[in-house]
């Protein structure tokens, strides 16, 4: 593993989502700023993935959008970001994030982050990739998910090895923390707790 400077964050456009959810959006992008980690993320200027862009951009830091044309009839690509890549869909916008990406972080969001999320974990327990993918279960969003997971281990549709495919961190200064352990080698990963 090399050092992380590039980190993939997954995360709901929502623009309803609770105060505690936008606020650690624009946290995770104010520290992610100062670590010297570039974001990045969707390419949309709304939701989670707006405020978390345009907090790395207030405090001096690079964000690369990866946006398919086609979703412009639903939200609108951010202005500002540092670079932006307009692909044909969402599987090439997907690949080309995992691409550019030195580790990904999952926070709260709806459908699309699922899918991110278990799509870029089956590259990992596939070894498609060997980069970190951090969940990040604020105010315990992600539990009822985890309890699911547990059930595919405990029926064996996944091995235990598969269990240090992710980690999981309950805040962004954590989260952070963990970013840096898994940039020095240490095997971050290996105190998944699910």
């Amino acid at each position: 593993m090399t050092s992380i400077k590039s980190v993939c964050v997954y995360c709901g456009a929502s623009a309803s989502a609770d105060d505690l959810y936008q606020n650690s959006a624009s946290e995770l992008g104010s520290k992610m700023a100062k670590a010297d980690l570039q974001l990045i993320y969707g390419g949309g200027a709304s939701g989670l993935m707006g405020m978390t862009a345009n907090a790395v951009l207030d405090n001096g830091g690079e964000v690369t959008g990866v946006f398919p044309e086609f979703l412009s009839k639903f939200e609108t690509p951010h202005k500002g970001l540092t670079e932006i890549h307009i692909v044909e869909s969402m599987h090439l916008r997907k690949q080309k994030m995992a691409e550019l990406s030195d580790c990904f972080v999952v926070m709260p969001g709806g459908f699309g982050t699922l899918e991110e999320f278990f799509e870029i974990l089956t590259w990992r327990q596939l070894q498609l990739h060997d980069k970190p993918v951090f969940l990040v279960n604020l105010n315990g969003y992600w539990d009822p998910m985890l309890e699911m997971l547990n059930r595919i281990f405990e029926e064996k549709f996944a091995r235990e090895t598969h269990r240090s495919c992710f980690a999981i961190v309950d805040t962004v200064d954590d989260l952070i923390d963990a970013i840096k352990v898994a940039s020095k080698g240490a095997a971050t990963l290996d105190k998944a707790r699910i």
